[in-house]
């Protein structure tokens, strides 16, 4: 990553490296400017930290060029399921779930195509189809190119049907003012595996930049509810994302762990009170917010964050959740 000599200005020693860890979401990508593949996330693993599994979300890579577009993702499932294969170490079992794309708009026609994907992966446990849209121009919306409200669409709702069948987890991304739609969704669907990803992405640009107070009283009164849903589980990270609006990734110096922990830490524990630890997992989302901060700052912050928790608490923040949620062979 082009960023190394930056993040490099900060170093620290891991802290607890006893904790054994899960990283519940991390992507591999190929771009002209921008690589992360093993080689990168086995650098950053090599950290110090105890990452003994990991899990893989798709980010729209290695589709195929050729066939049919329904079956273009599988291309991601077979690489990602080849580079873990290839990679696979007795410290850390790289994309031991794999959370792939499928179109969900297919609806009830998605049956075919989630077959194949199990078919292609032992690993694959999941699938994510981003709905994160905003009415402002100033807001980059998902890669998928969503409508709004699409969680409400009824034929999106028989693609995630689907998915309760196979016993696979949705994994929902989405900004903070759609987080009363997946709330709908998961009240209307009890029988589906939901993980919010990114504490549900407390949006701090755009239309809400300054304004951090007000999102975070709407951020929580939401999660709130959400919390009420139990087959809802949520991803703790993604806060050092551009999108949250701290910019950090601006700064001539990347923040402390110590500073990531007094910024977001209060965000993360009242979400942990919320949900409880059994259904609430740290993440990286790397290289995503490699762009703030390095890994082994991140995930020293999470430590500092979750010290008061008990030690079974913390198994299950840092692993234990997300073993379970997604079904992972370890």
């Amino acid at each position: 990553m082009n960023n190394q000599i930056w993040l490099d200005l900060v170093k620290e020693e891991v802290i607890e490296p006893e904790i054994r860890i899960c990283d519940s979401h991390h992507h591999f990508w190929l771009y002209p400017d921008s690589r992360y593949l093993a080689e990168e996330f086995a650098n950053d693993l090599s950290s110090g930290h105890l990452v003994s599994e990991s899990v893989f979300v798709e980010c729209n890579q290695f589709y195929r060029i050729e066939g049919p577009e329904k079956l273009k993702s599988l291309g991601e499932t077979e690489f990602v399921d080849s580079l873990a294969i290839k990679t696979g170490t007795s410290d850390c079992n790289i994309a031991a779930g794999i959370v792939g794309f499928v179109d969900l708009n297919l609806g009830s026609a998605v049956e075919e195509v989630i077959q194949l994907h199990i078919h292609k992966s032992k690993r694959f446990c999941g699938v994510r189809h981003a709905t994160a849209w905003d009415a402002s121009a100033e807001i980059r919306n998902a890669h998928t190119k969503p409508e709004p409200e699409l969680l409400s669409d009824v034929i999106f709702r028989e693609g995630l049907t689907c998915l309760s069948k196979h016993g696979l987890v949705f994994d929902a991304w989405l900004y903070h003012p759609q987080i009363s739609e997946l709330t709908d969704l998961a009240r209307a669907m009890p029988d589906l595996n939901i993980v919010l990803d990114h504490v549900g992405c407390p949006l701090g640009i755009g239309p809400y930049a300054g304004k951090r107070d007000n999102v975070l009283e709407d951020w929580f009164s939401k999660m709130t509810d959400l919390a009420t849903c139990k087959n809802v589980s949520v991803k703790l990270g993604g806060l050092t994302m551009p999108l949250v609006g701290l910019g950090w990734h601006k700064n001539d110096r990347p923040p402390s762990s110590a500073q990531i922990a007094e910024v977001n830490g209060d965000c993360l524990r009242r979400v942990i009170d919320l949900f409880g630890p059994d259904r609430c997992m740290f993440e990286s989302n790397f290289p995503v917010d490699r762009g703030s901060c390095s890994y082994t700052v991140l995930w020293n912050a999470f430590k500092l964050i979750s010290k008061s928790y008990s030690k079974s608490e913390r198994q299950a923040l840092f692993r234990e959740a997300a073993v379970k949620t997604y079904k992972l062979q370890v």
